[in-house]
């Protein structure tokens, strides 16, 4: 049963986006795609819903600093932490400021400790909104919730958000076919690579413990208000009514090698197999060729080769009580 406190998901120390240097922040930074301005917008209109303020904002695991950079300007204050000091690096090159053009201060520090070792500290009951984009499977949920309860204001809102597996969208020529592609690249080329994170994301956090579920509750947070939705849940990748990043788009195969490529797993499976890196033998671009051979059989001319996709989604969100 999803969530129950007998169905103990193992935790999975984050050892792949935690290591990377600043090339490797940076490339990810460029290949990785933002969120709909939409999404945002729900989650803002949901912790001001009941008078949550915008002081400020917590982003953990921030990578790049892709959320908390689009976020910032409704805050007064951002702050985003990433234990990678590449992603940082990155993020601080990258910038962004907030409301009262204050610029967003980038920390190394993982989601268990929450900034308690980084100067100055992060005050208690000071933050009104903690995000985690596309990383919450990555955190030790049992030390994460005591800790974020620590640092929110009463009222403060915990909003958490991933992408599952990409799909097809049916109107692409050989769209079955390609879809078969896609589904064996998770499958039979990167299942042995996959950490329990990556599971979790796969069942778009079904199982992802929440502050009621831990064996240790953390009665700070109020149930009722627990706020979860879904876009393209089973593959159904047409347009969403209020947009989810990768939402039916269309995107070249430059570019789907680029977005594939920054894969946790792609990452492990590229360190398991040095020698086909940047070769016709690489995981990705074997995906790739196979793509660009099923277009062309359908009648799509070189080099005009496109993938029109979407991702299963969800967003789960929860306040502080008051």
């Amino acid at each position: 049963m999803p969530n129950s406190p007998s169905a103990a998901v193992p935790v999975s120390a984050e050892k792949t986006f935690s290591s990377y240097n600043h090339e490797q922040g940076t490339a990810y930074a460029q290949a990785r795609r933002g969120y709909h301005p939409n999404l945002y917008q729900i989650i803002i209109d949901y912790h001001t819903s009941t008078g949550g303020q915008l002081s400020t904002i917590l982003d953990i695991g921030c990578g790049p600093g892709t959320a908390v950079r689009e976020l910032a300007p409704r805050f007064a204050h951002a702050i985003g932490l990433d234990p990678s000091d590449g992603m940082i690096s990155t993020a601080r090159s990258l910038g962004g400021v907030s409301s009262s053009s204050e610029p967003i201060r980038f920390d190394i520090s993982t989601a268990e400790e929450l900034g308690s070792h980084i100067s100055p500290p992060i005050p208690d009951s000071s933050v009104d909104l903690i995000t985690a984009a596309t990383a919450a499977h990555w955190f030790d949920m049992s030390r994460f919730w005591p800790r974020a309860a620590q640092l929110l204001k009463p009222g403060g809102t915990v909003a958490f958000w991933t992408s599952g597996s990409l799909y097809v969208h049916p109107s692409m020529p050989n769209y079955a076919a390609i879809q078969a592609v896609m589904d064996e690249l998770e499958e039979r080329h990167l299942k042995a690579y996959m950490e329990p994170g990556n599971l979790l994301t796969r069942n778009l956090y079904a199982d992802l413990p929440l502050p009621w579920t831990l064996e240790q509750q953390v009665p700070e947070f109020d149930e009722s208000t627990f706020f979860r939705k879904e876009w393209n849940k089973g593959g159904l990748a047409n347009a969403a009514d209020d947009g989810y990043s990768l939402a039916q788009q269309t995107m070249d195969l430059d570019t789907l090698e680029k977005v594939l490529g920054t894969a946790s797993p792609v990452t492990r499976w590229r360190e398991a197999h040095p020698d086909a890196v940047g070769t016709e033998r690489d995981v990705v671009r074997m995906v790739r060729r196979e793509i660009e051979r099923l277009l062309c059989e359908a009648g799509v001319e070189k080099g005009k080769e496109e993938v029109t996709g979407g991702v299963g989604a969800v967003l789960l969100m929860v306040r502080k009580r008051m």
